[in-house]
């Protein structure tokens, strides 16, 4: 079997709003091959950026399109072509949009391989921890912390045991952030998680003194506070503070992710599939934080390709924690661009057994969607 295309499909709603909703576009891989075996994958980044790096001709021999690397390749050759990817790209991708393109790559690589296997990708992957996994619901703030406590309960009444809040209006004010905790807690009760993500807000003194502020309210954990780059800010809000500190997304590779692990001494290391290297990278990046004796969680408010490619990586590593699951109710583009839509029961999502990833693009979907 032989890959013969790589294509990328950009996907955006109508009306895209200015908040920090990574949901409203997306970025779709699909891998072809000879056998009439397709992949696909996903990319959470700067859509157009990522198609350039993908789609781009050859530069010279440290800078080409990663479709030119990986055309006439194995598709089962993972790992080789990971390395192949990198290092033929390593002038422009050793951190950032090129790893986030071959993310996607590598994504659709093992979806093609399950495929062809008739096997989940997690049993590819030697996983098989868990038939099912605790989700959260995956929340921004809402719009006052009135109207914070009442989407607690309304995901409370969905049957949500675990509820992530996050982003704007956080950090205008320590009145308003804590009134935001406060009444996400008062909404979601006392016998439920309640998770946090500040949304970059802070410099660690403030985020020691708001992570004290929010002990009152028992948070699950505390999500990037800081800048990524402010390891030594990680490492002083870590030393400072019983609660959780979750932090990974913005990183791109697993150096990064040393960095944040044994500079910024993090507790719970977030790994997105669609940005970090795809299954083949993370892989590596669990392995690192399990010898840390730290916990992994997934991060994807994006679509249900990546949260599905979530539950077969966070099957397969001893270390997982719980997974991150978008219950925004308004939503366009995801619920209409695969074939399978993911639903939570009783705060657990399936583990998918079918082969590949086991999702599947909704064609009719995807042309409504699409960006010519």
């Amino acid at each position: 079997m032989r890959i013969t295309g790589v294509e990328t499909l950009y996907l955006r709603q109508p009306q895209v709003k200015g908040q920090c909703d990574s949901g409203q576009d997306a970025l779709i891989v699909k891998v072809t091959t000879d056998a009439g075996i397709t992949g696909i994958g996903e990319v959470d980044s700067s859509p157009l950026a990522v198609k350039g790096a993908i789609e781009g001709p050859f530069s010279h021999t440290t800078t080409a399109g990663l479709r030119e690397i990986v055309v006439g390749e194995d598709p089962f050759e993972t790992e080789y072509l990971w390395e192949k990817m990198y290092r033929q790209n390593i002038y422009a991708g050793r951190r950032g949009i090129a790893i986030h393109a071959m993310s996607g790559i590598d994504m659709a690589l093992w979806d093609i391989k399950g495929k062809a296997l008739g096997l989940p990708v997690w049993k590819l992957l030697g996983g098989g921890f868990h038939n099912k996994l605790r989700c959260y619901a995956s929340s921004l703030f809402g719009p006052t912390p009135q109207a914070t406590h009442d989407l607690a309960r309304r995901f409370r009444d969905r049957g949500f045991n675990a509820v992530k809040f996050g982003w704007d209006p956080m950090g205008r004010d320590a009145k308003t952030d804590i009134d935001l905790v406060r009444q996400g807690r008062k909404g979601l009760g006392d016998d439920a998680d309640l998770l946090i993500d500040a949304g970059l807000v802070w410099d660690a003194k403030t985020a020691i003194q708001r992570a004290h502020a929010f002990e009152e309210y028992d948070i699950f954990w505390l999500e990037e506070p800081l800048r990524p780059d402010d390891y030594d800010g990680y490492r002083k809000l870590s030393e400072a503070t019983a609660t959780r500190i979750a932090a990974g997304e913005e990183e791109s590779n697993r150096l990064s992710f040393i960095e944040l692990m044994d500079r910024g001494k993090i507790d719970v290391v977030q790994i997105d599939l669609t940005r970090c290297g795809g299954f083949t990278e993370a892989m590596k990046i669990a392995s690192l934080a399990r010898d840390r004796g730290l916990v992994v969680a997934n991060h994807g408010f994006t679509t249900y390709i990546n949260v599905t490619a979530a539950l077969h990586f966070l099957n397969s590593i001893p270390n997982a924690l719980i997974v991150e699951f978008v219950a925004e109710e308004e939503t366009t583009l995801r619920e209409k661009i695969t074939k399978q839509k993911l639903r939570a029961v009783d705060s657990y999502l399936t583990v998918p057994d079918a082969p590949g990833l086991g999702i599947d693009l909704d064609e009719e979907g995807v042309a409504k969607f699409r960006v010519a």
